[in-house]
């Protein structure tokens, strides 16, 4: 499959350049077309790791002249690829100091959490949580060995199921939240700022979002529970007391958090208040991780160190990157705006028709490979979509952001489902059983929502 998927790139480039050129397309959108084409099919298919395939547009688009050198580099020094930098970093240094297992415990037992469903909605909402604050994937990393821990306690196997796929699916949810929680969420809001000029505040993209996770845990928590009866009462890992290294990583993200909410809501924010208009989340992201380079955990060393820090997923950061450089080599090469007029005809769709297929279309897509793949490429698209139609491009590239994240089916679809996966307690078959319902219920809320919200 993987050799067959060498050949397949290159072909698939070469005949689809080759007809928009013949088909009067200047030779730049033919070569962005091409050059995208032979990316996404690698992508999907996998015959080199993903962060490999995401060099071909770095190296590709200035040598066929679509790009310069200087735009592409600019790419790696986008704020949005710092920020999210940082917030592998602030993710590494709680995972360090334990912060994590000591929210999670504490939220589930705040909960009332320790028998049948209730415990389940317990680890659900404190996944979400950290979420929205930490990668998906460092979340269920994180969490799994606690969750266990705590079902190698239940005889009941559909409690242990509903834990496993529980956890793993409100991490997906909660990673929508916050513009950090999920990689697709920072590439809409790139794109968006590329093509409208407006930047979207952390504040904002929270109000939008928030409503949408808390439909969903309840949603997917009574789903996954729907055949439990037990009540027995389910003792939880112990947590201890404090630790100073504890305090002190919580203290600095509580801060950071504060300051990337604060920033520009309300009334301007702290960077009018301080007048200080260059100030940015990545800023805010990159200081913090200073700060824990410097503050000591109380064992001699600090909070966060170079070996713990250099281990974040480098190869995110490389395929978030490709993804910015095919979005301006999408629009000034002009391939935006001829996609964008041939799909003008959507225009005359109802709006939740529009939407709802829109939402169908990501999640099922999303379920063969990377969400952050996926959106890296749909944006573009979706913005030209927007402009050529004449709709508001939050009605269409929103949504599909939100979906890329809702794919519940099969292990490959997101970190959280193959962090789970990988434990051997929970089969492919029991996956897309639970997971294909759930697919159609984010469909139907985020469709309803954003046709409400945005439309």
């Amino acid at each position: 499959m993987k050799q067959w998927a060498l050949w397949l790139g290159p072909v698939v480039a070469v005949l689809l350049g080759y007809l928009l050129y013949w088909q009067g397309l200047p030779s730049a959108a033919a070569w962005t077309a091409g050059i995208t084409a032979l990316t996404a099919l690698w992508w999907v298919l996998e015959p080199i790791p993903i962060p490999a395939t995401s060099l071909i547009p770095l190296a590709m688009f200035p040598l066929v002249g679509v790009l310069t050198a200087d735009e592409v580099g600019a790419a790696y020094g986008n704020p949005m690829i710092l920020l999210l930098t940082g917030g592998f970093m602030l993710s590494s240094a709680m995972e360090r100091s334990g912060t994590h297992r000591r929210i999670a415990l504490g939220m589930v037992s705040i909960l009332g959490g320790t028998n049948g469903r209730r415990l389940v909605l317990g680890f659900m909402l404190a996944s979400a949580f950290l979420s929205m604050w930490i990668s998906n994937a460092a979340t269920t990393l994180m969490l799994l060995p606690i969750v266990v821990a705590v079902i190698e306690k239940v005889s009941d196997e559909r409690l242990s199921l509903a834990l496993l796929l529980g956890y793993a699916y409100a991490a997906s949810v909660g990673g929508i939240g916050t513009p950090i929680g999920t990689p697709p969420n920072l590439i809409f809001m790139q794109n968006y700022e590329s093509l409208v000029g407006e930047e979207i505040s952390f504040l904002t993209w929270m109000s939008w979002t928030l409503p949408i996770v808390l439909i969903m845990i309840p949603l997917i928590w009574l789903w996954l529970t729907r055949r439990i009866e037990s009540t027995t009462r389910i003792e939880l890992p112990p947590v201890g007391e404090w630790r100073k290294e504890e305090i002190r990583t919580l203290a600095v993200f509580a801060t950071t958090a504060l300051l990337w909410i604060t920033r520009s809501d309300p009334f301007g924010g702290w960077r009018e208040l301080l007048n200080l208009p260059g100030a940015n989340d990545a800023s805010i992201a990159l200081l913090a991780v200073v700060a824990l380079f410097l503050i000591p955990n109380g064992k001699g060393e600090q909070l966060l160190d170079w070996e713990t820090a250099v281990k974040i997923p480098w190869g995110v950061l490389l395929l978030f990157s490709s993804g910015i450089v095919i979005a301006q080599a999408f629009i000034q090469s002009g391939l935006s705006q001829e996609i964008g007029d041939q799909l003008a005809s959507l225009s005359t769709l109802p709006v939740p028709l529009l939407i709802g297929f829109l939402c169908l279309t990501i999640t099922f897509m999303t379920e063969v490979t990377s969400n952050t793949a996926i959106a890296s490429l749909m944006m573009p698209i979706l913005a030209a979509t927007a402009t050529a139609t004449d709709i508001d491009p939050k009605l269409l590239m929103v949504p599909a952001a939100l979906t890329a994240s809702f794919a519940f089916m099969l292990p490959v679809a997101t970190a959280p489902n193959a962090v789970v996966f990988s434990s051997g307690r929970v089969t492919v078959r029991q996956m897309a059983r639970e997971g294909f319902v759930l697919n159609l219920m984010g469909v139907v809320v985020v469709t309803i929502y954003s046709s409400l919200v945005f439309g």
